[in-house]
């Protein structure tokens, strides 16, 4: 039998045959530390220890979150790029459909100035009265402001000029009175009136400038161009 007494002058006899091992009696160590500095150096390494150890634990739990919610965005990141993607998609069909938009709605702003021009001025023309001309004059828009939105789409402004004679000076200021209360019309401006002689007979000859403008919503009627008959 081999006996190994670790704690030198306590010696228990043998109870039996055998090989036997015993531990340390820890409270019998501690028993006989009596520097307070090795005390609290061992009461410190037990508490990093145990700090050490609830780290870690804490480390690996926060790291499997981290690593699931990782996979969450991937997943998220890959749909968002797909949405994202189509929207670009999107938006350039957009920006094509807009040009085109702004091209054919240039080409259609002037495309119906004169015959709103002539429909007006007929309608203004009082009875004795006719015209002997209508010229017009093109003017570009002025240059807008820096950082200003320019609409291509606006139409032109047109100024013209009527040219006519009347037998009555009072069809001229009714001719005149009926201009400038046309929706269509801006800046009426009678630019000269004289009396001349044409077949043996005095006459009043005019000459009328004023501007075109878009008249309002309420003034605009469409039609149809074709419609059936039965």
């Amino acid at each position: 039998m081999i006996e190994i007494n670790l704690l030198p002058g306590k010696r228990k006899p043998a109870a039996g045959g055998g090989f036997k091992l015993r531990l340390p009696d820890f409270r019998g160590l501690i028993a006989n530390i009596t520097n307070p500095w090795l005390l609290g150096a061992s009461a410190a390494w037990v508490v990093v220890l145990a700090g050490s150890a609830a780290l870690f634990v804490t480390s690996r739990a926060r790291l499997a979150v981290l690593n699931s919610r990782l996979t969450e965005v991937k997943v998220e990141k890959r749909r968002f790029d797909a949405v994202i993607s189509q929207k670009r998609q999107s938006e350039r069909i957009r920006d094509s459909l807009v040009l085109e938009i702004q091209v054919i709605r240039s080409i259609d702003a002037d495309r119906y100035i004169w015959p709103h021009i002539l429909d007006q001025v007929t309608k203004a023309l009082p009875p004795y009265t006719w015209l002997t001309g209508i010229t017009a004059q093109t003017t570009a828009p002025a240059a807008p402001a820096a950082g200003a939105v320019v609409d291509t789409a606006a139409p032109r402004m047109v100024r013209f000029q009527v040219t006519g004679s009347t037998v009555d000076i009072q069809a001229y200021t009714t001719f005149l009175r009926q201009l400038a209360a046309s929706p269509w019309f801006t800046d009426v401006i009678p630019a000269s009136s004289q009396t001349v002689v044409e077949q043996d007979r005095p006459v009043t000859a005019f000459i009328v400038t004023a501007r075109y403008r878009v008249a309002d919503s309420v003034y605009i009627h469409t039609v149809p161009l074709a419609q059936s008959l039965r």
